[in-house]
């Protein structure tokens, strides 16, 4: 087993899922550092990625009407960021930066999915997961929109 193969076997998006899928997911897999304001990926350019996030503090934002950046929600170690490499067309949905020096395990979408679709069962364990990350970014979107046009 890799270094990487085991970092992520541990990450909590992953404890206590099958090894084949582990294994399959990691096809591909980087660890990047990103100093503080680095931009990891940028709203609209294609999305290939999930990040998990081992250290530091990453910001999901969004550009606001007024030319700034609308941070809809920051992230740190044990948490993940990314959803558009599951959902078709595949392209980042928020601009995605460091707010402090980060480290990430960086995972390849495709290889990510074709893992899940050989792997159904856990596949489906990932999922119900991965589920509950997606409605927590909407919340939050939902919510920092309600602020802003309250303003």
């Amino acid at each position: 087993m890799t270094g990487l193969e085991e970092a992520v076997r541990h990450h909590p998006l992953f404890r206590g899922l099958e090894p084949a899928l582990v294994h399959a997911a990691v096809r591909g897999a980087t660890e990047r550092e990103a100093g503080a304001g680095e931009l990891l990926a940028h709203e609209g350019s294609p999305a290939d990625s999930l990040f998990l996030v081992l250290s530091g503090k990453v910001a999901l934002q969004m550009d606001r009407p007024d030319g700034g950046a609308l941070t809809v929600q920051t992230v740190g170690a044990g948490e993940v960021v990314g959803w558009s490499w599951l959902v078709p067309p595949h392209r980042w949905r928020f601009d995605v930066r460091a707010m402090k020096a980060s480290r990430a395990l960086v995972l390849d979408g495709g290889s990510l999915r074709e893992a899940l679709q050989g792997h159904p069962a856990a596949g489906f364990q990932f999922l119900l997961r991965f589920l509950p990350l997606l409605a927590e970014r909407l919340e939050n979107t939902r919510l920092q929109l309600m602020d802003l046009h309250a303003r």
